[in-house]
């Protein structure tokens, strides 16, 4: 395995500075810092750059390239596959082109393990934020195989990625089925009436709500979420009080760790999970098992539903169901609410979505018998969202746990 520098295996560059008084030329979409992930593209509603003809080239990306911040956190990347045509990127960003002979996927795999283990930190510029600056980038020290193990490495690493990938896409397209059902029943009002047809559609008899400001089903109620859910904040525990209750193995649950649920709506023990065992007292509620847990503050917005008890920190809130009002239910109407809930946070370093605001955020209230009913329904999808959850999170246990041995050389691939 050769030591050799990344400017001399690979053409690098930082795209185009936002400047909106200077830049003309023609509208193209870019990516910018917060679009790229660890080893995927947030591509919706991309921003527009003027870019001037003789531009588009130095600023363009093509397949295969290889996108990194630049901030923030430096590193970060994912290889571009042509997902969008025409598309440029901006300066907080870097462009990787590698040199005949070096497999983009092996060095995407390079830069995500150094990220675990923090061997790009002595690259960084200590600013206000981190920067992994142009020269800093090309002088990074990279250990590289021939390109035969390359290509074998990444093959069994790549393949684990592809099958979590499209294990996410089966889990969106169950989970925009799921939204519409749940429109279906509860925005719509086409709720199954007692011979099986379509309330609303069936001539099911509206009201008037002076409080929603719309028509809703006869006999249904409005009310508030703590109507429906007990709502919990979370907390910082301690290590020098007496224990309130045992901690043993319980999954201590961030929003951090609620933006990794591998693009599921479930959340559990898993290897981010850090467990409470050996700490000796928290404040925090100890949620049981189908409690819903948000996100509400850096960011607000993360959702998911425990599959175990838990407890969280103090960046969540959670929604312990009430008797007749099931983990589905109110999960799919906190998604709905969302807009709602981001535009009630409040604060000045960042926004925050108290307890007691949510707790008043005013609702309907259908008849317990239909909100059964809908659980029920919709366990079926839900249930293999839940499956589909666990075997991409095994595939990224298996691909975590490979990671450093084989870009290490500790093991080698072989036929």
């Amino acid at each position: 395995m050769d030591k050799v520098k990344l400017g001399d295996i690979a053409d690098t560059a930082l795209g185009k500075m936002l400047d909106a008084k200077k830049n003309k030329g023609a509208l193209h979409p870019y990516l910018a810092n917060i679009n790229v992930r660890w080893g995927e593209f947030d591509l919706e509603n991309l921003p527009l750059m003027p870019f001037e003809d003789d531009e588009n080239d130095r600023f363009s990306i093509r397949d295969g390239d290889l996108v990194m911040c630049e901030g923030g956190e430096p590193g970060r990347c994912a290889i571009w596959h042509n997902e969008l045509e025409d598309v440029h990127y901006q300066k907080a960003l870097h462009r990787i082109r590698p040199h005949e002979g070096v497999d983009v996927r092996w060095l995407y795999y390079w830069f995500l393990l150094q990220s675990r283990i923090g061997g790009l930190n002595k690259y960084f510029v200590e600013t206000t934020i981190k920067h992994l600056v142009g020269e800093d980038l090309k002088s990074v020290v990279i250990d590289l195989p021939d390109y035969s193990e390359q290509v074998a490495t990444a093959d069994v690493l790549d393949s684990l990625d592809a099958k979590i990938a499209n294990n996410k896409k089966l889990m969106a397209e169950l989970d925009a089925t799921a939204r519409l059902m749940y429109d279906y029943w509860f925005t719509q009002f086409d709720f199954p009436d007692e011979n099986g047809n379509p309330y609303r559609s069936s001539g099911g008899k509206m009201v008037w709500s002076d409080e929603l400001k719309r028509d809703i089903p006869v006999n249904w109620e409005t009310g508030s979420l703590e109507d429906i859910a007990t709502l919990a904040s979370g907390a910082t525990p301690s290590t020098s009080e007496p224990s309130n209750y045992s901690t043993e193995g319980i999954a201590w649950i961030t929003p951090d760790d609620l933006s990794r649920a591998t693009g599921g709506m479930f959340i559990g023990h898993g290897k981010r999970d850090v467990s409470l065992s050996g700490l000796q007292s928290c404040s925090a509620t100890l949620l049981p098992k189908g409690s819903i847990i948000l996100s509400s503050r850096a960011p607000i917005g993360y959702l998911a539903i425990a599959l175990e008890n838990c407890c969280t920190n103090q960046g969540c809130k959670s929604f312990i169901p009430e008797m007749g009002y099931g983990s589905y239910f109110i999960f799919f109407m906190l998604g709905r609410m969302m807009p709602l809930i981001k535009s009630q946070g409040a604060g000045t370093t960042f926004k925050e979505v108290s307890k007691d605001t949510l707790s008043k955020l005013r609702v309907l209230l259908p008849p317990k018998p239909v909100v059964a009913l809908f659980e029920q329904t919709i366990e079926g999808i839900c249930g293999e969202m839940r499956s589909l959850q666990a075997e991409a999170e095994s595939l990224a246990n298996l691909r975590d746990w490979l990671l450093p041995m084989l870009m290490n050389g500790q093991t080698q691939v072989t036929d």
